[in-house]
């Protein structure tokens, strides 16, 4: 009697709530899929790469940032970056990252499963509320539903744990216009366009381009029947809820202008076709198998597309339903949408429409948005009974197969340079993984085959049957995958679990927190865990200015902030006093001598060999000396990080306004800029880079001398930073290397200062000689306040908007009732 009221309970919560029974449907198979891996991890889920060295300590530490009131200026984010601005792409506006804050600051790693489970199943119950529309039976809705948040795409993107919030708000988004579109209802779309551009701004970009796409192909296809007023006031509601998000938008706008990563555009032929030929294959292929590992690439081992996004395999299904689906002779708007979404899949300048034209780096980071217009694709022709379900999957199961042989079997000559050593058969780079892969791809078509012939006469038996055999394919397939990917970082997730996480509090340094450490040879971010201020960062959004100074270096510094042990003068520009390493063998050859100049074992603390500068330059120092930009790229790169230590780095305006400190006239300046233009001049300008040593003798002088006057405290605060220092020279400009940007202001003595831009991209202020000065630097993010007050108008006009049309529909439902 029981178990019969249990089973009536939960058939009654299948039919009557099919929404419901999406989400849990997709908290259960995720909850199968994580749980597991967060028992082995002791309570934490664990991937490998990006996943545990950026968004584990990115969270906690953007966590316990926002509850201390430092939400202006991030000491701890590489040299120093904009807090907002730094994280609105990874976490800043996920609503899963605010949720983390009901909890204490320990919690936050064993938090990250749980919150991806959720994820999860609401990616299940969006895709689902907005794929209902279009089935008769909702049980094909919620198959989709699980399609879609179970696709090669989204656990492809496990690797990016805040690639699934735009996953979740893009169904809605669609759902919001159709919704406008179909029922005339108001303010869905401005509050969707609100919510999906708070979320990810770079994604939003991307939705933006798809949902003018969609539209316009519902428009001229007449499935949208547009009328004027409902044209201006859809127009109306997408600029009323872009503008609304200007309080996170603008100020990372703001601050990310002039990022080199955002200014190359398609050109040439690369802008019709990609130039490795591999990436064809690869896009055509990650449509019939299961998702590769992020970083590694299998089948296609030389695509160079590492981390591109490129997935969209449907478990059980394939590409089955949507191959059915196009091969009707009925041309409707899904099946243009599908056609024209190919091409813009298969031609790199369409591709990079989607992040508005930026051809820096191949991604593919809006295929869930066409993975959504599969799974509708796929459920339409579940439901359709012209599809010749045979010939469809006669069609999926060649081209399965022809990918398989092909790459699978085909002979490849391996050589060591020009020298040939072996034939070895097959081209992906580990075989056995491969041969699993076409092994979950043949069982799934097999499957859905079995299931198709079965139950296609019986469209509830067919849809419950689809719905079972997607869950079951999704834990086979995704288990697998996601178990790969955890053993692949296997020692790094040990070393985080056991000397990372939850050890912020056990570094027993006293000025941990106001000097710079370096972490060699560690994990990536291991500072951030620790939660303390390093010149080692794996971060894709900092200050365009750190990225202006490691250029100007000569080293590239796109993702991550990594400068030699050759490069040792940094150490002592950037006031870092701390070296953490988990080996001294690492650090210290045989005969004790470490692998920069001037360190010494200082003791080890928990698990960590920690080693401290004895040149240490504390933060905020004065030069006795001053170069120009110009002599400065003169220099060998190899003496660069040097040469920085022995003057001051200044353009050609601030050289010459300071021109007593300097010593620079304007004829000095037009002669060193004529001799930059002409090789042939009479009159050449000696500079005294000429004069500059270089060596580990000469670097210790260099710091000794810029110790003999710097600041006697520093500290960071929620504003920016403060210092104190007792200047024993004539008046000078102080210099701290904290990344210059927009937003800062200067206080000496109370008495607001102007900031100067030195050493490429850091800030120095002028201070008096031979006198005491408290100096206090503060950032307001540029744009911020701007932008909350931009919201907060859009905000009033939303809430008019919404009570105007309350007004009317009582008034017409008033008229009617007297009518």
């Amino acid at each position: 009697m029981g178990n019969n009221k249990f089973t009536k309970t939960l058939n009654n919560i299948y039919i009557k709530n099919y929404g419901l029974t999406a989400f849990l449907l997709g908290l259960l198979i995720s909850s199968l899929l994580f749980i597991p891996i967060i028992i082995q991890n002791g309570g934490v889920f664990m991937y490998y790469g990006d996943f545990n060295v950026q968004e584990i300590p990115f969270y906690q530490m953007m966590h316990d940032a926002v509850l201390s009131g430092n939400t202006n200026w991030s000491s701890t984010t590489d040299l120093g970056s904009a807090t907002i601005a730094s994280y609105s792409f990874y976490l800043m506006g996920s609503p899963f990252f605010f949720l983390t804050l009901l909890f204490p600051s320990e919690a936050v790693p064993f938090l990250i499963g749980p919150i991806f489970m959720l994820k999860f199943a609401f990616c299940s119950l969006s895709a689902y509320l907005y794929l209902k529309r279009y089935v008769k039976n909702k049980t094909f809705a919620v198959a989709g539903g699980l399609l879609y948040a179970f696709s090669g795409f989204s656990i492809y993107n496990i690797f990016f744990f805040h690639f699934h919030e735009p996953m979740i708000i893009f169904p809605l988004l669609l759902l919001a216009v159709d919704e406008m579109m179909y029922n005339n209802r108001k303010g869905v779309v401005a509050t969707a366009v609100f919510a999906a551009c708070t979320v990810n701004y770079y994604f939003f970009a991307g939705m933006a381009v798809f949902t003018a796409i969609y539209w316009f192909m519902l428009v001229f296809t007449n499935n949208y029947k547009l009328t004027l007023s409902k044209l201006l006031l859809f127009v109306f509601e997408v600029l009323l809820g872009f503008f609304a998000t200007a309080f996170i938008v603008l100020p990372t706008v703001l601050f990310l202008n002039g990022n080199p990563r955002l200014s190359v555009l398609p050109d040439g032929y690369n802008a019709l076709v990609y130039e490795n030929p591999q990436k064809y294959w690869y896009i055509i292929l990650s449509f019939f198998f299961p998702p590769e590992l992020a970083a590694e690439p299998n089948f296609t081992p030389n695509v160079d597309a590492n981390w591109a996004s490129v997935s969209g395999w449907l478990p059980l299904v394939g590409m089955t339903g949507v191959i059915g689906y196009l091969q009707l002779k009925r041309r409707d708007w899904i099946k243009k949408l599908l056609l024209l979404l190919i091409v813009f899949a298969l031609v790199p300048i369409f591709n990079s429409v989607f992040q508005l034209l930026n051809a820096s780096i191949f991604y593919a980071r809006w295929y869930y948005m066409l993975v959504l217009i599969m799974c509708l694709a796929t459920i339409k022709s579940l439901e359709n009974k012209e599809v010749n379900w045979k010939r469809a999957l006669c069609w999926s199961g060649t081209i399965t197969a022809a990918i398989a042989i092909l790459i699978g079997l085909m002979p490849q000559s391996i050589y060591d340079g020009d020298v040939f050593e072996y034939t070895k058969t097959g081209l992906a780079d580990n075989l056995p993984r491969y041969w699993i892969y076409v092994a979950i791809s043949v069982l799934s078509l097999f499957l859905f085959a079995i299931i198709i012939k079965k139950f296609k006469t019986s469209s509830r038996k067919l849809s419950v049957s689809l719905v079972a055999g997607i869950c079951l394919i999704t834990l086979v397939s995704s288990t697998y995958i996601v178990e790969t990917g955890t053993r692949m970082d296997g020692d790094d997730n040990a070393y985080i679990r056991q000397n990372l996480i939850g050890a912020a509090d056990s570094v027993k340094l006293d000025d941990i927190k106001n000097v710079r450490s370096d972490f060699y040879e560690s994990v990536d971010n291991a500072a951030m865990y620790l939660n303390i201020p390093s010149i080692q960062a794996f971060h894709s959004v900092v200050t365009p200015s750190i990225m202006n100074f490691y250029d100007s270096l000569g080293y590239s510094r796109d993702v991550a902030s990594e400068p030699d042990t050759n490069s040792y003068g940094l150490r002592g520009l950037l006031s870092c006093k701390y070296l953490f390493c988990d080996n001294t063998e690492k650090f210290e050859d045989k005969k004790g001598n470490t692998k920069m100049p001037g360190w010494s074992y200082l003791k080890d603390i928990d698990g960590f060999k920690i080693y401290k500068n004895d040149y240490f330059v504390p933060m905020g120092f004065t030069y006795d000396s001053f170069i120009t930009e110009s002599e400065f790229k003169e220099i060998d790169t190899r003496y660069k990080s040097e040469a920085i230590l022995k003057a001051m780095i200044l353009d050609d305006e601030d050289i010459l306004k300071f021109q007593k400190l300097t010593g620079y006239s304007k004829n000095d300046i037009e002669t060193i800029n004529k001799d930059k233009s002409a090789k042939d001049n009479d009159k050449k300008f000696e500079s005294k880079t000429e004069n500059f040593s270089y060596g580990k003798e000469y670097y210790f002088e260099d710091c000794k001398k810029l110790s003999g006057n710097t600041c006697s405290n520093f500290e960071y605060n929620n504003e920016g930073f403060k210092a104190t220092i007792n200047n024993k020279g004539e008046e000078n400009l102080l210099f701290f290397s904290v990344p210059y940007t927009e937003g800062w202001s200067a206080y000496v003595n109370g008495k607001e200062a102007e900031i100067i831009k030195s050493n490429i991209g850091f800030m120095s202020v002028l201070v008096e000689g031979n006198k005491k000065s408290e100096v206090v630097f503060k950032y307001n993010p540029p744009g911020f306040r701007t932008g909350i007050i931009i919201t907060v108008v859009c905000g009033t006009i939303f809430l008019m908007y919404i009570s105007v049309l309350i007004l009317l529909r009582n008034s017409r439902r008033k008229k009617r009732s007297k009518i």
